[in-house]
């Protein structure tokens, strides 16, 4: 440990047994390869690049800048591996919406829109370059075992509940304008359950990165620690799972 610091584990667990999957995509697995029958124990694991507690690389969204297609541009060519660990680590600073927002419909997401940022900001102080910000909804408490566990994100996107809080496109924009390069969150997605491309376009299409599935945000303070996600070095990925810590001042 760091002397002075106390580590705040931020990754959700996986299992298969846990909504660590986005419905439609590859479930999550992991299974016995070999029981000692070698004299050792291993397991393989399948599983989609966006699972659990993970990041979003902006060719995630974006095409790549020679592909033809709708949106494409310089961002769509940084993959997983482009993404130096330095903008995935910085100042964290964390807003709580737990209060302020109103619930949605079922299959919509109520929207953190710029007044909520600015309304922190005058209370807080002005969001700098280079800051983590991240979006507290205690949405994590929904990732349990079982059929309640579905209200993670299984029945959110079936239509059957209503949806985890997500930014708007332009508030996503005011970050870009702070200098903000990444953006964190403890929902399954940053994008909106009922339009997912704005809010993700509207960030990586200029270079910011959104990690994604974090948990236990009630443990830090509202600035003060240093937030650190160290994602797997996938090459030409869009994104990828990864550990996702925050080392908090003691006293």
């Amino acid at each position: 440990m760091i002397p002075g610091y106390r580590l705040v584990d931020l990754s959700l667990p996986l299992a298969e047994d846990l909504p660590c999957s986005w419905p439609g995509n590859i479930p999550y697995q992991h299974k016995a390869f070999t029981y000692y029958s070698a004299g050792f124990h291993t397991r393989w694991l399948m599983f989609a690049e966006h699972t659990g507690t993970h990041f979003d690389a902006p060719s995630h969204w974006v095409p790549p800048p020679d592909s033809g297609l709708p949106g494409a541009g310089p961002a769509g060519a940084i993959s997983t591996d482009r993404v130096p660990l330095e903008q995935l680590t910085g100042p964290a600073v964390v807003i709580d919406v737990t209060k302020s927002l109103p619930e949605a419909a079922p299959g919509h997401s109520p929207a953190i829109e710029v007044k909520v940022l600015e309304a922190f900001e005058a209370e807080h102080g002005r969001i700098e370059p280079g800051d983590v910000v991240i979006l507290r909804t205690d949405w994590d408490q929904r990732y349990v075992v079982g059929d309640e566990g579905r209200r993670y994100v299984a029945d959110v996107v079936a239509g059957r509940e209503p949806g985890w809080p997500a930014p708007t496109a332009d508030a996503v924009s005011l970050l870009v304008d702070r200098g903000v390069r990444c953006l964190a969150t403890d929902t399954p997605s940053v994008g909106a359950v009922e339009d997912g491309l704005s809010a993700h376009v509207a960030g990586l299409a200029h270079g910011l990165v959104y990690v994604e599935g974090l948990t236990g945000l009630a443990e830090l303070p509202v600035r003060g620690g240093i937030f650190v996600f160290l994602p797997l070095p996938v090459r030409d990925g869009t994104g990828a799972p990864g550990r996702a810590i925050c080392l908090v001042e003691e006293g």
